[in-house]
């Protein structure tokens, strides 16, 4: 009797959208034998690196398991990838354009867009993800739908560009459309998050879904990278600094109780200190909260890996710097959290998430549950909760 099939164990690196092809590349692979995916992430050189260790340690580990690469870095280095020990198939097709979600863990992840049709000098995504692909509206709402079926209170939406979404598809779809179209028929819905966005490309369907459904949560991790308009032209980014201002400031009219993050590089080639400075800046012009800091990584293949490098130890400070500055502006907003009773999506390792993905500590709560709690304080990172039997 022939064994059994059972899908694959998977390793993913990087974004969410990784996360949730990782589901699907599980099932695709399912065999009698043992197999591992790796699904790899190249948006820096440490995250292809981390991948190629992780390969050779399951082969020296596991060495009977077929070991299949897929993902970003594996479709920019196939070669380099099928060499390594152990690799029986490098998989370097892009995903098609339909929806892909995830019913793992407390959030339901949909991706509905693939690709990038930009081209900013520091990133070799693109070249690995392919040119801009939404999924048809239609399909999203099904996807969409299952999730809550399975029980999700919260759907995350994600993709490589996601503001672009309708690009390819015309007839006027827009990111902004489809989440109001979500929103009208999904109507029990607790919550839709957005992932990463470009604020140049937010349309006004956006804008207005968050000025009248509070369902849509109040947070946007926006991928602004510098604070100075210089660099952001070297980077071939699309926004002005005052583009970014001016944004936040519009949509913090619209929704009061907005929490921006956003992204930055640190040590972009021939970013001086005046330039850094602005960085610096832009956190307390926009009221950035939850910030994520990347030193500068030289990636083969860009513009800006031929560009005059900036030292990497003046990188590190500046860095630090900034990650300092984002701490302080994520401790003053905790510090306004104090008093406020809040409803938490619970995680697991009692954690949970309030609307605007502020964290919480919920120890010894189930993962899954909507719940009402009085934040007493916080440790810099994450509010103290104070729960009563009323409050489940």
């Amino acid at each position: 009797m022939n064994a059994p099939l059972r899908s694959a164990e998977v390793v993913s690196f990087g974004c969410r959208l990784n996360a949730v092809e990782s589901q699907a590349l599980a099932k695709a692979h399912a065999s009698a034998r043992e197999t591992v995916v790796v699904n790899t992430c190249a948006v820096t050189g440490e995250a292809a690196r981390q991948a190629r260790q992780a390969i050779r340690r399951l082969h020296r580990e596991r060495p009977q398991a077929e070991i299949v690469v897929a993902g970003c870095a594996a479709r920019l280095d196939p070669q380099g990838f099928a060499k390594l020990d152990g690799v029986t198939r490098v998989l370097t097709e892009h995903a098609p354009n339909r929806a892909l979600s995830s019913i793992e863990g407390t959030r339901g992840l949909l991706a509905v867009q693939n690709g990038c049709d930009h081209r900013c000098t520091f990133c070799i995504i693109p070249f690995g993800r392919g040119q801009a692909r939404s999924a048809p509206p239609s399909e999203a709402v099904a996807q969409a739908r299952a999730l809550a079926a399975s029980g999700k209170k919260e759907i995350v939406l994600t993709g490589v560009d996601l503001t672009s979404y309708g690009v390819d598809l015309g007839d006027g779809w827009t990111l902004g459309r489809l989440v109001r179209l979500l929103l009208r028929e999904l109507p029990h819905l607790e919550r839709l998050r957005l992932s990463s966005v470009d604020c140049i490309e937010v349309d006004d369907d956006l804008l207005n879904a968050f000025a009248e459904d509070s369902r849509l949560c109040p947070h946007l991790h926006l991928s602004l990278q510098s604070g100075d308009d210089l660099i952001l032209k070297r980077m071939k980014r699309r926004h002005s600094r005052q583009d970014a201002v001016d944004f936040c400031r519009a949509l913090r009219k619209a929704r009061p109780d907005i929490v921006f993050g956003a992204d930055f590089i640190v040590g972009f080639p021939t970013e001086t200190e005046e330039m850094f400075s602005a960085t610096l800046d832009i956190v307390d012009d926009c009221g950035l909260t939850h910030l994520h800091v990347f030193p500068f990584s030289a990636r083969p293949q860009t513009p800006a890996a031929r560009m005059p490098q900036v030292a990497p130890e003046v990188t590190k400070t500046r860095a630090a710097r900034l990650r300092e500055k984002g701490e302080a502006g994520l401790r003053a907003h905790l510090d306004a959290q104090t008093g406020r009773t809040m409803r938490l999506l619970t995680e697991r390792g009692g954690t949970a998430r309030a609307a605007d993905f502020t964290l919480a500590r919920t120890p010894d709560i189930e993962a899954g549950l909507m719940i009402n709690a009085l934040c007493t304080g916080h440790d810099g990172r994450a509010l103290a909760m104070r729960l009563t039997a009323s409050d489940r």
